[in-house]
Order: structure tokens, then sequence, then C-alpha cells
């Protein structure tokens, strides 16, 4: 009876476990998206914030059940999508931001919306176990999502913002482009400490020189 009743927890044990996985209902197979825009300023300077945005429309005929970005800066990804790790020995923390998230972001950008009012739009993206990857949920064949990220670089140097989409977080269902490859993507971006160059206009204001008259 001992062994029964043994051999019926085991099971009872397993069962639970399978219906407790977060893949479970994360259906398996290849959702093609592509990405209809992808853009970053590759020349910032420290303290100006700047706008990372990327257009992703589902261009097959199922829905995508949960897009999902990943951004990672630099070789190996770090704890953060806009932090660097540091190769330096006995620092308590080798991860050193480039960039600072703005706070409830990113945010979908919808229509209409212009760059100057994304701050009062909602939140978007529940940020994942993955502390590098953001989820927007599902989406439909023939729709466009378009987010963005707002940050401020705060370390000058030349970086590498990498992304990389997935239509799960768990592995099963996967973001292909239409030809099957990865969903992949990445921007060369100079940071410099330099002030801008300036002059006065007609106003008598200060203003960038590229904004004054020959």
């Amino acid at each position: 009876m001992a062994a029964l009743a043994t051999a019926a927890l085991a099971a009872s044990l397993a069962a639970c476990g399978d219906d407790d996985r977060q893949d479970v209902d994360e259906p398996v197979g290849e959702f093609p998206v592509d990405v209809a825009e992808a853009r970053f300023p590759t020349k910032q300077r420290l303290a100006e914030t700047s706008d990372l945005r990327l257009a992703i429309s589902n261009i097959g005929e199922m829905t995508v059940p949960d897009l999902a970005v990943t951004i990672f800066t630099g070789d190996e990804k770090a704890s953060g999508p806009f932090d660097v790790r540091s190769d330096q020995p006995g620092l308590a923390d080798p991860n050193r931001p480039v960039w600072i998230l703005e706070n409830e972001y990113p945010k979908l950008v919808t229509a209409g919306l212009q760059p100057a009012e994304f701050d009062d739009a909602p939140t978007a993206g529940a940020e994942a176990a993955q502390t590098d990857t953001f989820s927007f949920g599902p989406l439909a064949p023939g729709d466009t999502t378009e987010i963005v990220w707002r940050v401020t670089p705060v370390e000058p140097g030349t970086y590498t913002v990498h992304y990389e989409l997935a239509a799960g977080l768990h592995g099963n269902a996967k973001a292909v482009t239409s030809d099957g490859s990865p969903v992949e993507g990445e921007f060369v971006v100079t940071i410099t400490d330099k002030p801008p160059k300036t002059c006065v206009d007609d106003a008598g204001k200060v203003v960038e020189a590229s904004e004054c008259g020959p």
C-alpha cells in the first residue's frame, strides 16, 4: 500500500508540474514578421534624449501569440537592455549603463501621436523575466505595432545596440523573416561629450549652428 501511495503521489506531482509549466500554452511554430521601420540616431550627445523606434508587421497568416523584443548593448548581454558588461576586475557589479531608459517606456505609437506627446501615452511592453526583453502581446495578421524606447545617453563612446524578435517568451513560438531567418538587427551609435556648435540667430537666441543662416 505504501508503494502504491508513493507512486500515486509522484504521478500527482508530475501532473501538477506539467500544468504549472509556463510554456504549456505557447504554440510551437514559426510566425513571419517584418521590421517595417528601425530608427535610432547614430550620432548622439550626452544627456540629450533620443528615441529608438521599431515598427513590426505581422506578414503571416496566423496571429503572433506574444510579440517579444529583446534589446542588448555590446557583444554580450548585461543586466539591462542599454547596459554593457565591464571586464574590469574587482567590480561588485560589472554592469554599466550607457543609456538610461526613461520612466514608463517603452510605449506604443498610435496613429497621429507625435513625439512631443509620447510621455503622456500609457506605458506598454511588460518586462519579462529576462530584464532585456519586453512583451507586447498578440499581433494579428496584417497588423503593425510601432514601439518607442526613449533613452538618455550617460556614457560617451561607440556602441552597438542589438535587437531580436520572438513570437513568444518561452522559445516555442519563433519570429522569422519571409525567408525563415531570425529577425534581428543592430545600430552602431557614437555618443559624444562635446557640446554642439552654436551661434546667435537674428532674434538674439543661441541656437545650433545648423539653424543659423549663411
